[in-house]
């Protein structure tokens, strides 16, 4: 009995040691990752910018009032530094219609620690100029006149897997140097049916003034800018989208080094097959690419290609759907041919074609808008001069002279004749009208209702 006893304290003993132990081990991890959390907070954060904006945005389109053509803006939003020399990356949306640009550089660390209280020195404010906006992936780059910057590098986004933690760094509310954590929900969230545009979806809260912040994973390299959200509410509902690392650095890498993006195209609609039209068409695929819609005396054209051609590969790679046709096309080296294996019927063929550079129609002139040029309040637009850049746009113009509508009010006068954003004024009241000049001095010379002929 007495053996026993001592046999069953000497048990209790020990598994009371053990669960000891494994409370201090857990305890243990948590404090590593509570200091790693902590580490790389510190790292990261010196190269996250906060950006000022001001000036006006052009409305698009057709807007309500000749006062809503341009709407004043003063706005926060957030950046980070990809080159040491000086080069930010945000999103468009965040400096989209700025006349003034600045960049609110983090407080160093030498400062910080020579500061005991904790509410810390705010940091400099330096001018930056924007390089160049791509509204199609909602990205711009900026630039300032600093050297040996605190850069962060770029993750490769494929290799991004659900359930990930990361961490959101940016400004929201125009609160500075803010980082949250979450999980990536959905490494690709196509949120427009056929866009070549994918996000990263994270539950990391992320609010307006995040916009351009990074989102970084455990080691501190960018998978992502925060761009959107999805929100009933206004805040944060744990539904975030990051444009993913490797689209930024494509767009980054262009801007920088040559100051415009470039996209590859053949003339071509690609669309994604799905189990439902593979039955409506009777193909004999269930899933991949086909060819919606051929535009005349395109590359593809020229090429052979037709509607309704399946596109099985191209420069080797199989096409799964029609965005990533449209991706491998943005990459290829404008003017070269690109070898394409494509399913007709029941015929397999290699078809050559030529890679040309897209133009992107959307926003096409608002990017030349200037409000103390391009205003015109007694028509109630916003107008070009029709010069050689803007002509360019406009392929079968048979005069080369005139004023191009950029953007009209809806109670603007002529309503119900038109004026639509993409015309052209040549004439007026019999008079030629080459430049804004023109059409400034003949309607400054018009009284209170008399007639206009355009």
């Amino acid at each position: 009995k007495e053996y026993g006893m001592i046999r069953m304290i000497q048990i209790t003993m020990l598994t009371l040691i053990s669960a000891s132990l494994t409370i201090a081990q857990q305890m243990n991890e948590l404090n590593r990752l509570n200091q790693a959390v902590q580490e790389l907070v510190a790292r990261v954060s010196p190269s996250v910018v906060q950006i000022l904006v001001s000036g006006y945005v052009p409305q698009s389109g057709i807007v309500r009032s000749p006062g809503d053509l341009l709407a004043q803006r003063r706005s926060t939003g957030s950046g980070v530094i990809l080159g040491a020399n000086g080069y930010i990356i945000t999103n468009a949306h965040v400096i989209d219609g700025a006349k003034r640009v600045q960049i609110i550089l983090p407080t160093s660390q030498e400062i910080k620690s020579s500061h005991r209280s904790i509410l810390k020195p705010a940091g400099r404010i330096v001018g930056a100029q924007v390089i160049h906006i791509d509204r199609e992936t909602d990205l711009a780059v900026l630039k300032i006149q600093e050297r040996n910057l605190p850069a962060l590098e770029l993750a490769d986004s494929d290799d991004l897997r659900q359930g990930q933690l990361v961490f959101a760094f940016g400004s929201p509310l125009g609160l500075r140097n803010t980082v949250t954590m979450g999980v990536i929900s959905n490494i690709a969230r196509q949120l427009e049916s056929e866009s070549p545009m994918i996000y990263i979806q994270t539950d990391a809260p992320i609010n307006p003034g995040n916009s351009g912040g990074p989102l970084v994973d455990t080691n501190g390299k960018v998978v992502g800018i925060n761009t959107l959200i999805m929100s009933q509410s206004g805040g944060s509902e744990g539904i975030g989208f990051a444009a993913p690392s490797n689209i930024v650095g494509n767009i980054y890498r262009q801007i920088r080094d040559t100051g415009r993006v470039r996209r590859g195209e053949i003339g071509a609609y690609a669309q994604t097959i799905t189990p439902l039209l593979s039955q409506a068409l009777g193909l004999s695929v269930r899933f991949g690419t086909i060819l919606g819609d051929v535009y005349p005396d395109g590359p593809a054209e020229k090429a052979g290609l037709k509607v309704g051609d399946i596109i099985l590969s191209v420069a080797g790679k199989p096409m799964e759907n029609g965005r990533q046709l449209s991706i491998n096309l943005y990459r290829q080296t404008i003017g070269e041919r690109v070898l394409m294996e494509v399913l007709r019927d029941t015929d397999t063929l290699e078809v050559s074609v030529e890679v040309i550079n897209r133009e992107d129609p959307t926003g096409r002139f608002a990017d030349l808008v200037q409000p103390a040029r391009n205003l015109i309040p007694e028509l109630g637009i916003l107008a070009l001069d029709l010069d050689r850049r803007i002509a360019e746009m406009f392929p079968s113009l048979r005069i080369d002279t005139g004023v191009v509508i950029a953007g009209r009010a809806m109670d603007a006068p002529f309503w119900e004749e038109g004026f639509l954003p993409g015309d052209i004024i040549h004439e007026m009241n019999g008079t030629q009208i080459a430049s804004l000049e023109d059409l400034r001095s003949q309607l400054t010379a018009l009284k209170p209702f008399d007639p206009v002929v355009f």
